[in-house]
């Protein structure tokens, strides 16, 4: 069982999140805004429903889930497009395929060295393009005990 990704997470650093917005077609003032936001992620289980929020002083995002049901998902404050989003467990990373207008993107979390990292991507004939965030956990919102994330 892959350690638990519920709890509160601290944005310490971007990986090439700018190629990643420009391969999606967002402009340059609302990259410019992205990439200096100190974002906050909580990872929630609740039975076998998960949330995912992302908080921001400029926006925030919420959305939720049940592994392996395909849902309707509207990517609103990144590039505002709707798409099918199905998100599954691939051995200790927890993996979303989108489907939608732009083809070939998703993201997967996983945990290494106390960090959660996030991967986004975006695959193309030409070039893929992917960025990388490394949240540290936050110690103002202790785990719930009861929060394994994994069905």
């Amino acid at each position: 069982m892959p350690a638990s990704i519920c709890g509160a997470w601290e944005l310490i650093s971007n990986v090439n999140f700018e190629g990643y917005m420009v391969a999606l077609g967002i402009g340059p003032y609302l990259r410019k805004i992205a990439l200096k936001l100190k974002l906050r992620k909580v990872i929630e289980q609740h039975g076998d429903q998960y949330v995912i929020k992302t908080v921001s002083p400029f926006r925030n995002y919420t959305f939720s889930f049940k592994l392996n049901q395909e849902f309707e998902e509207f990517t609103q404050g990144l590039d505002n497009r709707h798409v099918k989003s199905l998100v599954t467990w691939e051995g200790n990373k927890l993996v979303c395929v989108q489907t939608g207008e732009k083809k070939n993107r998703g993201w997967t979390h996983w945990i290494e060295d106390d960090k959660l990292h996030l991967v986004f991507l975006r695959s193309c004939i030409v070039k893929e393009s992917s960025a990388d965030r490394s949240l540290k956990r936050s110690k103002a919102v202790k785990r719930k005990k009861r929060c394994f994330c994994r069905s």
